[in-house]
């Protein structure tokens, strides 16, 4: 789920957090042997926290349906991440022959912008208002610099769906015995 935060120094991997939700949509935390709430859980998340949530009945794996549940009361609480476009955008890929192609492309474009993302904030630790204010200033040549950066790298990801998409098609068309 997430990634944990660095281990004792050995090759071992790191124990996953076992969250157990019950029938009365109380979740409980196994580590701290406590209950525990949504926004315990986005901490944990916040905290890059290794963890998954499991049905304490059926074992069943949760942990998209939390974190969706999490997204849910950010979105309505507050000032969204997405608009209702994108929300109508994101739902007419569901079925549709790209929705794998979509969501690898959606989650290197977040994986580039949140280490866009940390390089800034890198950068800008010890800064006083004024010099962040600078900083985040589109005009300023080191977030031009770091937008630029941002852009190729999303143009990088989109170039390889559209690789994977033609090798595929590729594929697709040599299996029914046709060519391109």
């Amino acid at each position: 789920m997430q990634k944990s935060k660095a281990g004792s120094g050995s090759d071992r991997a790191p124990a996953v957090r076992v969250i157990k939700k019950y029938p009365n949509r109380r979740l409980y935390d196994t580590d701290t042997s406590t209950y525990i709430t949504l926004a315990e859980v986005k901490s944990l998340v916040m905290e890059n926290e290794l963890f998954v949530v499991r049905d304490a009945k059926t074992n069943d794996d949760l942990t998209r349906s939390i974190l969706l549940q999490i997204i849910l009361e950010e979105e309505t609480a507050g000032v969204p991440i997405f608009t209702e476009q994108v929300l109508a955008n994101i739902i007419r890929f569901y079925g549709h022959a790209m929705q794998d192609f979509m969501g690898a492309y959606l989650e290197k474009n977040v994986q580039i912008f949140m280490d866009l993302q940390h390089k800034m904030t890198e950068q800008s630790t010890g800064a006083n208002p004024e010099a962040w204010k600078q900083f985040m200033n589109v005009q300023s040549p080191m977030m031009q610099g770091m937008m630029g950066t941002y852009l190729e790298q999303s143009r990088n990801a989109f170039t390889q769906m559209q690789e994977q998409m033609q090798k595929n098609s590729e594929q697709m068309l040599a299996a029914l015995g046709l060519k391109r």
